[in-house]
């Protein structure tokens, strides 16, 4: 043990590594488990339409986040400049320029939405929804300062704090109001909260407007290829969501979008932690640099997988038990897609470290070619397989969706020397087997929901 405690002490890089992987994870893990004990609670408050409307809410307001993303924070995390002031307040000026854009969009896309998924109340939810990205766009920088230098204890109990004060505020208007409005002011709340957190917590000097010239450009330059790669990433994260919107109902939607949050629940952990770390990691100790340098970055890859993908075969197991335990009859669908969707999610835990190895070496653009063939790929297939199989074919397409776009990752790898094959093969190996026996055991559930959710 204390050789192990010994390994987190210092200034080192896998001392700060480790570090930060830990606070990322408590992070990740405690604000799951607040939305999940959130969750809870506004279920049996709410009904199942009302999440599935809050769904909608998120594709808009995330999908324009995603769309206009222009890639500050891996800027700050990769650029040699990321720690000088006039770098830093230029990043910031463009991000609250971006905040304000974003809120005027989604006062435009009101009544679009509200037409195109028969859901008048967007008109006024969405506005509302708005003003949060607006909120945030004011974060200060020292937010990715600290992760850059792989410092994000701090950082992760402010989150954590702003985000107990936003669902709090949430199920104290769903108890007065009974209403979608809820989740949206709750979510407005919440990025007030961190906000002011921030402003106030974390060391260092305060943001203020500037307009650097060279600042902007290198952003600009490095940020336009991120820019349409979180396009793209909003068809992978947000596109099935998307697409059931439109053709099934909003209860329907609702439950599908509880199985979705417990399901992704490891991967979207393995995906803050891969954020926030592998691009330091790569950046600091390159593989083309040491052999040594490469064996670290094995171990770490093979270590993240592991224990993710351990969580996410776990989630595939228990997830029908765990609805049945928290949920009432109305939500006991969402036991059987969690089995599906967990096991959709597999390709991509595996071979989730290799797109930062790109961005650490300022390859914006090969990380945006991966990022549109991947979209590509799971928007085209979720929609026929949807059309086709019903909703259980979409969530097949998910998984089938990466491997397709796998050899497309491979290659970005090698030319960031972080491929591994003997890695994604064994990992591969035992996902197959261990999902196998997963699908097997829950068999009745998955046919019958598939059965229930099969086109007419």
């Amino acid at each position: 043990m204390q050789r192990v405690a010994s390994l987190f002490i210092g200034q080192g890089m896998i001392a700060r590594v480790l570090r930060s992987a830990s606070w990322l994870m408590i992070g990740y893990g405690g604000s799951q488990a607040l939305r999940l004990a959130s969750n809870l609670i506004l279920t049996r408050i709410l009904f199942p339409e009302a999440f599935g409307l809050m769904a909608l809410v998120s594709v808009v307001t995330v999908g324009l986040s995603l769309f206009s993303d222009v890639g500050i924070g891996p800027s700050i995390a990769q650029n040699r400049r990321g720690d000088d002031p006039d770098f830093l307040n230029t990043a910031w000026t463009i991000q609250v320029i971006r905040g304000f854009g974003l809120w005027a969009l989604t006062a435009l896309l009101a009544w679009p939405a509200a037409q195109f998924y028969g859901a008048p109340e967007l008109l006024i939810y969405l506005p509302i929804a708005g003003a949060g990205l607006a909120i945030a766009g004011f974060n200060p920088t020292r937010i990715e300062t600290a992760h850059r230098h792989l410092l994000a204890g701090r950082v992760t109990v402010l989150d954590l704090a702003g985000q107990v004060i936003g669902l709090a505020a949430m199920i104290a208007l769903a108890v007065t109001t009974q209403s979608v409005i809820a989740l949206v002011l709750g979510g407005v709340i919440q990025a007030a909260a961190k906000l002011l957190l921030c402003h106030c917590g974390l060391p260092g000097a305060a943001n203020r407007f500037r307009w650097e010239r060279a600042a902007a450009g290198e952003l600009m330059h490095f940020g336009k290829w991120i820019f349409l790669s979180t396009a793209f990433w909003f068809l992978t994260s947000q596109g099935d969501r998307a697409i059931l919107g439109k053709f099934v109902p909003l209860e329907v939607l609702g439950i599908y979008n509880i199985g979705y949050f417990l399901a992704s629940f490891p991967m979207l952990l393995g995906h803050a932690v891969n954020q926030r770390l592998m691009i330091p990691v790569y950046r600091g100790k390159p593989a083309q640099a040491a052999p040594e340098n490469l064996r670290r970055q094995r171990q770490l890859r093979s270590g993240l997988t592991a224990a993710i993908l351990a969580l996410l075969i776990a989630m595939a197991w228990a997830g029908p038990w765990l609805v049945q335990i928290l949920y009432d009859d109305r939500y006991l669908q969402a036991g059987p897609m969690i089995v599906m969707i967990a096991l959709a999610l597999a390709p991509a835990v595996i071979t989730m470290t290799y797109d930062q190895a790109a961005l650490a070496g300022g390859d914006s653009r090969g990380f945006f070619l991966f990022s549109a063939a991947r979209a590509c790929l799971q928007t085209g297939m979720f929609l026929g397989g949807a059309a086709w199989f019903g909703l259980a074919g979409g969530i097949a397409a998910l998984g089938l969706a990466m491997l397709a776009a796998y050899p497309v990752l491979a290659r970005l790898a090698r030319r960031h020397h972080a491929w591994d094959p003997l890695h994604d093969a064994g990992y591969g190996l035992l996902a197959l087997l261990a999902g196998s026996a997963v699908l097997r055991w829950h068999w009745d559930a998955v046919t019958a929901m598939t059965a229930a959710m099969s086109p007419s």
